[in-house]
């Protein structure tokens, strides 16, 4: 199996290379430092499966996988992450992931993911697969950052990791004023009246 990897920390990247190697059947065929050198990657490289870290430098998040899957839909990305699974594991999903796992686990969990979601199947781990079906048994209602698009997700998490708006444009390649008119929608989705707000729900469904 032919591995992609990208993560903005080197450290991370060795660590990665490491666990993979104990595989015989697992080799890294190319390693990205940010989410615009993974995308320019994919496209040169032979992958059978790209294992992308959530938050790195240009297009990262949803926007990589959804971005990625649209140039190599057959392909499957998994996504690591210092959050917990329900913070990210669902946005990831919708824009077409194969599975999330929190990096903490990733010595445990990484290789089996590989093998899960390169044979055709989806992964996330055993103890947020039980609260999934816990919640789904119980009829829970789905907290209301869950129903925002893809890409308000991703400004409400950047404006609740401390991002300015004109960081947030240009990271994103929008304007100021889209970026305005996310958080405008937002705010007024999640009934809150200002980023003080946002940082606290945030932080309170453990999104940051």
């Amino acid at each position: 199996m032919r591995i992609l990897i990208a993560d903005d920390h080197p450290v991370v990247r060795r660590g990665l290379k490491d666990i993979l190697a104990s595989e015989g059947d697992m080799v890294v065929v190319g390693e990205a430092r940010s989410g615009d050198e993974a995308l320019e990657l994919s496209g040169t490289a032979e992958w059978d499966v790209a294992l992308l870290d959530y938050s790195m430098p240009g297009c990262s998040g949803t926007d990589l996988v959804r971005e990625i899957k649209r140039q190599h839909p057959a392909r499957p990305v998994l996504v690591l992450s210092v959050m917990p699974e329900e913070s990210h594991a669902s946005q990831i999903f919708r824009a077409g992931g194969s599975g999330y796992i929190n990096k903490a686990s990733a010595g445990e969990e990484l290789t089996g993911a590989i093998r899960k979601v390169v044979a055709g199947g989806r992964y996330v781990s055993p103890a947020y697969a039980e609260k999934l079906v816990s919640e789904l048994a119980e009829g829970a209602d789905r907290p209301p950052h869950e129903l925002l698009s893809d890409r308000e997700y991703r400004v409400m998490w950047l404006i609740a990791s401390g991002k300015q708006i004109n960081e947030i444009a240009a990271e994103m390649c929008l304007s100021p004023s889209t970026i305005s008119t996310y958080k405008a929608r937002i705010l007024k989705k999640l009934s809150l009246s200002n980023n003080a707000e946002l940082v606290r729900y945030a932080d309170s469904h453990r999104l940051i």
